[in-house]
């Protein structure tokens, strides 16, 4: 891939998550590191004329969600909330749904995230 792909990949790795994430390593140090970049956040990610990066996230929280993902659903959906994607409402709301599709016991242990989001961000209710 190219310097470039792997620029604008960690460009959106950054806008996607808020700038909360670890820096990545520097491009050479780490194919995994390397390819992700390129391919996930400077390909997928920022194809926004395909997908805004709401909607993707939409997708993904849902993906998130059918596996029983706690720990990324949280990055998600605080990452949708910092970056004003998302209110908590509309988190509520897609944890319901949620609990239609992939089952009451395996998206119960969202609703804590939930709470905790809640607690993080008060004033985004």
């Amino acid at each position: 891939m190219s310097q470039e792909k792997h620029d604008l990949g960690r460009e959106y790795y950054k806008k996607v998550y808020a700038d909360t994430l670890p820096e990545m390593p520097e491009r050479g140090k780490f194919a995994f590191f390397d390819y992700m970049l390129e391919t996930l956040f400077g390909t997928l990610w920022a194809d926004e004329e395909s997908l805004s990066i709401r909607d993707r996230r939409l997708v993904i929280l849902g993906v998130i969600m059918s596996v029983g993902s706690n720990d990324l659903f949280s990055i998600q959906a605080r990452a949708a909330l910092m970056n004003k994607e998302l209110s908590l409402k509309e988190l509520e709301q897609i944890i319901i749904t949620g609990t239609q599709y992939c089952g009451y016991p395996k998206v119960a242990a969202f609703n804590a995230i939930l709470k905790e989001l809640m607690d993080e961000f008060p004033e985004n209710k």
